[in-house]
């Protein structure tokens, strides 16, 4: 065939017919007499070309395993990425992030990271993550793990133009759902109770959602968010709600310090200790004072507004405000207890006629200079009934005969309970309550602790005729779960019964 070159050779006698670059051109070559004796000429040159490329390959395979087994292992696992290499930075979690910190920095809308699984890494690496501020990251550790969601936080009150923000997260490809509800803080106020503030942003960029909580504002300066409740008109596939972190139930956080911080080469806010945040999340839950049901129940029993009366509320409020204050210092936790838990979940508010405050502490968070910092902060201890190994209890006098009690609670298998000492007699009586955990509240200005079972408790402590006010009470009597408790010996009451 024309433009072909053949291979073939014909050998003749002492002659060669060989084929050349032109098919027409044949030629006569006589043959010399050693040629007989020069076996390259007879070699195909196929097979010299497969020759050549066989050993390249063999060359090559030598150098490949040379640097893999011998260099790599001399300079380490990192010599082989190049400098400024940037390992899983397309993962869509990561773009998701980043496109939002983008957006979040050019509205000036100041998110800071909460995200328990980030922060958690974070806090494991801190100095890490420190030093990789200083430089470009070169690998993404925290944002490139598959994940379906990442959460955020924000101070409402810092976001100046939340309408404009929505609109220009959409038009950069985020479809987000914005959850609202009344505002708490305004539900004593009956011409206010309506008014509805967000509480939650959920914005997903192709398969990853950014969750955006919303932080208000309380008096008892501390942060709460509220519940995620889907309102009947919206998507319930939109995203996996169940898998939030945030949202399942109201919440509340002490204020955060920030830091910023550069993760995975994106700038963002962080709290400043992130372990202390984390140690807050699993008991941040929330429970709201029941204000329609103590306008009922002030409209049925009517309040107390005499002049005595408004005294002993002023009085007592201050005396648990320097409690908490005091306990908060040592590092101890309480909540409101008796009577005093009684008046906040009936009536939001002090019983005029309990004529003190009571709080309860579990017995292992007792310190022994507890009753020193209440002297140092003006509460002279009135008495000391029982130990710590038993029926521990302290009563410190505030002003005016305003007594603050603190009970010392004690966990068994199946109930808890605390005790109780006359002091007359000796005897002991012991006050049983199922078990119980603790949720945050809002009482008189400050962010309390009270149990989250409150029902359960106050009817162990009162009935479930609790809701009446019953202004004569015997309290060794009167409690349903009381029952007495022996009688402490006569050689340990010097110990066990104090009187100041």
């Amino acid at each position: 065939m024309r433009g072909e070159r053949s291979e073939v050779s014909l050998v003749t006698g002492n002659k060669i017919l060989f084929h050349e670059e032109d098919e027409n051109n044949w030629a006569t070559v006589k043959n010399h007499p050693r040629e007989h004796h020069r076996p390259m000429s007879r070699i195909n040159k196929n097979v010299v070309l497969a020759l050549l490329t066989l050993t390249s390959s063999a060359f090559l395979l030598f150098q490949l395993y040379y640097y893999k087994h011998y260099l790599s292992a001399r300079n380490g696992p990192g010599s082989s990425k190049s400098k400024g290499n940037r390992v899983g930075f397309d993962s869509t979690q990561w773009r998701a992030v980043k496109k939002f910190i983008m957006l979040t920095s050019s509205q000036n809308v100041p998110v800071f990271l909460i995200d328990p699984w980030i922060l958690e890494s974070i806090n494991k690496n801190f100095e890490q993550v420190k030093n990789a501020s200083q430089g470009p990251a070169s690998e993404c550790r925290f944002f490139c793990v598959p994940r379906d969601f990442t959460a955020f936080a924000l101070q409402y009150h810092l976001w100046k133009n939340e309408d404009g923000w929505f609109r220009i997260a959409e038009n950069m490809g985020f479809q987000c759902l914005k959850t609202e509800s009344k505002d708490p803080r305004l539900d004593g106020i009956d011409s206010l109770s309506g008014t509805e503030i967000p509480l939650h942003y959920i914005c997903k960029l192709a398969t990853h959602a950014i969750h955006l909580v919303v932080f208000h504002e309380r008096s008892g300066n501390y942060l709460w968010h509220g519940h995620l409740r889907l309102k009947g008109h919206m998507d319930r596939k939109f995203v996996p709600f169940r898998k939030l972190q945030f949202g399942r139930y109201p919440g509340a956080f002490d204020r955060p310090d920030l830091q910023q911080v550069t993760v995975d080469g994106v700038d963002m806010l962080i709290p400043k200790d992130p372990g202390r945040f984390l140690e807050e999340l699993p008991h941040s839950r929330f429970i709201e004072c029941r204000y329609k049901e103590a306008r009922a129940f002030l409209q049925q029993y009517i309040d107390d507004n005499t002049v005595e009366a408004m005294v002993f509320r002023k009085r007592a409020k201050e005396l648990l405000q320097l409690a908490a204050k005091t306990l908060k210092e040592l590092g101890v936790p309480f909540w409101l207890s008796s009577g005093t838990c009684l008046g906040w979940y009936r009536q939001c508010g002090i019983i005029p006629y309990s004529k003190d405050v009571d709080l309860g502490i579990f017995i292992q968070d007792y310190k022994p200079d507890i009753i020193l910092a209440f002297q140092e902060a003006g509460l002279p201890l009135k008495h000391k009934f029982g130990k710590v190994e038993d029926s521990l209890e302290l009563s410190f006098q505030g002003e005016n005969d305003v007594k603050l009690d603190i009970f010392f609670f004690y966990e068994e298998t199946d109930h808890m309970w605390n005790g109780g000492t006359q002091a007359r007699t000796g005897k002991k009586f012991k006050y049983l309550f199922p078990k119980f955990t603790l949720c945050w509240t809002e009482f008189v200005d400050i962010k309390v602790h009270v149990p989250c079972e409150t029902v359960d408790y106050i009817e162990a402590n009162y009935g479930n005729t609790w809701k009446i006010p019953v202004k004569t009470w015997d309290w060794k009597s009167s409690p349903p779960n009381v029952q007495p408790n022996g009688i402490w010996p006569i050689s340990e009451w010097d110990e066990v019964i104090q009187l100041y």
